[in-house]
């Protein structure tokens, strides 16, 4: 038989256990970042070139997920990683309507731009900073609101466009992709379906010599494309899924994030790492899938 003093306390501790599942998938949106790290010598990599990079990927700035005081923190824990080059893969702006207030672009640029590392700070556009910026959308010509405030702070970034760098006498060449998922469709914006501003063709072409080329590409869809003269590409755009329960994911943002939604992936000599990334999309929910910050050591 059972007491009332047992029946009560199995009641509590299974109301108490509810409460914790229920404001689980919560909690791990607000975690504190993992450092997820990675070594890889890639095919055509220059003997020699040691490059340790840091990325960080979908921060989607809105309260109170992702503050700007939080926003900071983070690029502080990536200061501390002596990085010689800090690489942002897009997707700054929120996109969720579960938010209590949205942050200026101007602000979250503005954490953004204490980032700072030898061979510096470069960006690339993810999907939602072109989606919520209604002025592109009816004229993908103007300026991206979020492109503009990124620059203002003095961070490069890069629509189809590709720069060499060089570290201890060995050249690399850094392209940015432009976004594959950029433009919406909608009778507004005078479009029938989802259409792409990425030129991979375009960019690679501004590739002049056999140095080894590291490709920002918020989206991985992009990677059964790339041919080998690159020799790693960095993608976000997944979030791991953000239900991610033993390889279970029931979302994807998209197939090439069903196909490949984090890690490392090496297919017919190519090299892609992708990032769980930090904020969260549509609904503020990880399950299995804690925000990070990835670290890759390169050669």
């Amino acid at each position: 038989m059972i007491n009332r003093r047992t029946f009560l306390k199995a009641f509590v501790g299974g109301v108490a256990g509810l409460f914790a599942l229920a404001a689980y998938p919560v909690v791990e949106v607000m975690a504190r970042p993992r450092l997820t790290r990675y070594a890889v010598t890639p095919t055509r990599w220059t003997s020699g070139l040691k490059l340790r990079v840091a990325v960080i990927a979908d921060i989607h700035a809105c309260e109170p997920w992702m503050s700007v005081g939080r926003i900071q923190a983070i690029c502080d824990a990536a200061n501390g990683l002596d990085a010689d080059i800090i690489l942002l893969l897009g997707d700054y702006v929120s996109g969720m309507n579960a938010v209590t207030d949205h942050i200026p672009a101007s602000n979250w640029a503005q954490a953004l731009a204490r980032l700072k590392a030898p061979l510096g700070v470069h960006a690339v556009l993810g999907n939602h900073d072109h989606w919520e910026d209604l002025l592109f959308q009816r004229d993908p010509l103007a300026e991206n609101i979020a492109a503009g405030a990124l620059r203002a702070v003095g961070i490069p970034t890069y629509i189809n466009e590709a720069v060499r760098l060089e570290k201890d006498g060995h050249g690399f060449w850094l392209a940015g992709l432009g976004d594959q998922m950029a433009l919406r469709p909608g009778k507004d914006f005078g479009r029938a379906g989802l259409h792409g501003i990425d030129d991979l063709p375009g960019t690679l072409a501004q590739v002049t010599d056999g140095s080894p080329v590291l490709l920002m590409a918020h989206e991985p869809d992009i990677f059964p494309q790339v041919d080998d003269r690159v020799s790693l590409t960095l993608s976000g755009h997944t979030h791991g899924g953000q239900i991610d329960i033993f390889g279970w994911r029931p979302v994807a943002a998209s197939p090439g994030s069903r196909r490949y939604p984090a890690g490392h992936y090496r297919e017919q000599r190519r090299d892609l790492i992708v990032s769980r990334g930090l904020g969260c999309s549509i609904l503020p929910i990880r399950v299995g899938s804690r925000p990070e910050i990835v670290v890759i050591e390169l050669g």
